[in-house]
């Protein structure tokens, strides 16, 4: 009877493995309060499942636990991704927390299970694991975001977005409620069959809505992008940059293991796209004309990822296997370029209040005293941008190009002009950077910060990692092809 217990662990091993170094990170927490070695522990099991979930990208997309759980191909894709800025965030996270004097043992088991949450939201296979790996995930970034409860800041944002998490969540589950009452099951691969034998497409179509609601939220769409600049800002600086690119990738993986059972239903297919045109041309333009007029960097950061989110959104819209191929090889770039992004700025950091009140201009001469932080920036910035041949340019190509092809081209074209205005408040950080006299900077911020090295290697790996994705003869069009290739597994899955 329990035959397949064993084979469905070892398929799931590295949810597992994550999962339990959590649990092992709390017990060791409490006989060996703050050991150095936690976050070290953290990293180890991190690594271990990055490089089973890489071994498993060119497996085809399986099922266990009686397909509640998707493991290999486009799931072990997304949690690489996951696994890989969670591991940057982990590393980064040791001497920014040691500074401001937060190094605390539960940081990275809250961080551990938060990742088990996302792997799980990425790998689900039934509307029942979506629910549990947004809530894993969601309850564990609340705690994270108030994380320095001595400051006014944090409070507020981790209350804000637990208010407006719950109230989102409500969303999610009201709308997975319809969704079964319509076609009579959880499984997400059953919905177009269910669906066409019970007739109900009315209340299928009042779940799907609902259900996009929580997404919504969960990446930042306009008009549910209220909470980011807040909790952006009073987050931990190195906490902020894993909340902005993990929890993302995971959302949106689900998200595309909904669209692709919700596009074959004729009845939806074509308000379903104009739906996600309409939130994404929304998003980047709302976005980038927001982040222009930020003085805040954290503020500024937090509406450019919500810019970015609309960029995603424009390869879902598409429904195609070049949309969602375009829209998953995005998310890695994303995540390369806003870890490293904000691991500068937890190393530039100088306010005391976890950068809730670093603005550009205190970043003035900062390239001179810093010059790795400066040339590192320099790629983030021109990379978020969508300069070539870094791999943020190809992630917005791959998705305008598909959005062309799939007949949104006013969505392509809104896409680039909203790109030429972010090129305006990335690029003036730069000129804070490098252009500006160390003495317009407030003394504070012209002290000395050692930057640890193991902060520095995952700073230049990050910055390397976009300009080999560009650089390297050939590597652009084998990973595209990869990436192509997972997406047509996730449309295929059974």
């Amino acid at each position: 009877m329990y035959d397949f217990l064993l084979p469905d662990v070892l398929a799931t091993g590295p949810i597992g493995i994550v999962a339990l170094t959590g649990l092992f990170v709390v017990l060791l927490d409490s006989f060996r309060n703050d050991s150095p070695a936690i976050p070290w522990l953290a990293a180890a099991a991190l690594t271990v499942a990055l490089v089973i979930e890489l071994f498993r990208v060119g497996q085809p997309t399986a099922g266990a636990f009686f397909g509640h759980v998707l493991y290999g191909g486009f799931a072990s894709f997304v949690n690489a991704v996951v696994l890989l800025g969670a591991l940057g965030s982990v590393v980064l996270s040791v001497p920014y927390l040691r500074r401001i004097g937060h190094d605390f043992g539960e940081v990275h088991a809250l961080a551990l299970f938060a990742t088990v949450g996302m792997m799980a939201l990425a790998s689900a296979g039934s509307l029942v694991m979506l629910f549990v790996g947004l809530e894993t995930m969601s309850i564990c970034l609340y705690v994270l975001t108030g994380l320095v409860r001595e400051e006014e800041h944090a409070n507020e944002s981790a209350l804000k977005y637990f208010l407006l998490g719950a109230f989102s969540t409500g969303f999610f589950l009201y709308g997975i409620a319809l969704l079964y009452g319509a076609t009579g099951t959880m499984m997400l691969a059953e919905l177009p069959a269910g669906l066409a034998e019970t007739g109900h497409e009315g209340l299928f179509a009042g779940g799907v809505a609902l259900l996009l609601i929580g997404f919504f939220f969960k990446v930042s769409a306009v008009p549910f992008h209220m909470w980011t600049p807040d909790v952006y800002q009073g987050a931990p600086t190195t906490l902020t940059g894993y909340m902005s690119t993990t929890s993302k990738a995971a959302a949106f993986a689900a998200l595309i293991l909904v669209l692709v059972r919700v596009f074959p239903v004729d009845a939806l297919a074509d308000n379903a796209r104009l739906l996600l045109a309409a939130v994404a041309a929304v998003t980047m333009v709302a976005g980038n004309v927001l982040a222009v007029v930020q003085a805040n960097v954290k503020r500024m950061l937090a509406y450019s990822s919500v810019a970015h989110a609309g960029y995603i959104l424009t390869g879902l819209a598409v429904g195609t296997a070049a949309g969602y191929a375009g829209a998953l090889y995005y998310l890695l770039a994303y995540t390369l370029m806003n870890v490293g992004a904000f691991g500068v700025m937890a190393a530039l950091e100088w306010d005391g209040e976890q950068g809730a009140v670093q603005t550009v201009d205190s970043l003035a001469g900062a390239g001179y005293r810093r010059p790795l932080l400066g040339v590192a920036m320099g790629v983030f910035m021109f990379a978020l941008t969508g300069f070539p041949p870094l791999a943020g340019f190809f992630g917005k190509y791959f998705v305008f190009a598909a959005a062309i092809e799939g007949g949104l081209t006013w969505l392509a074209v809104v896409g680039v002009l909203a790109s030429v205005v972010s090129a305006y408040y990335y690029l003036r950080v730069l000129v804070a950077l490098w252009m500006r006299s160390p003495e317009e900077a407030p003394e504070a911020a012209r002290q000395p910060f050692p930057v640890p090295a193991l902060s520095a290697a995952v700073l230049v790996a990050c910055a390397v990692g976009l300009l080999a994705l560009g650089l390297v003869p050939g590597l652009v069009a084998d990973t595209a092809g990869a990436f192509f290739g997972a997406a047509e597994t996730a449309t295929a899955m059974p």
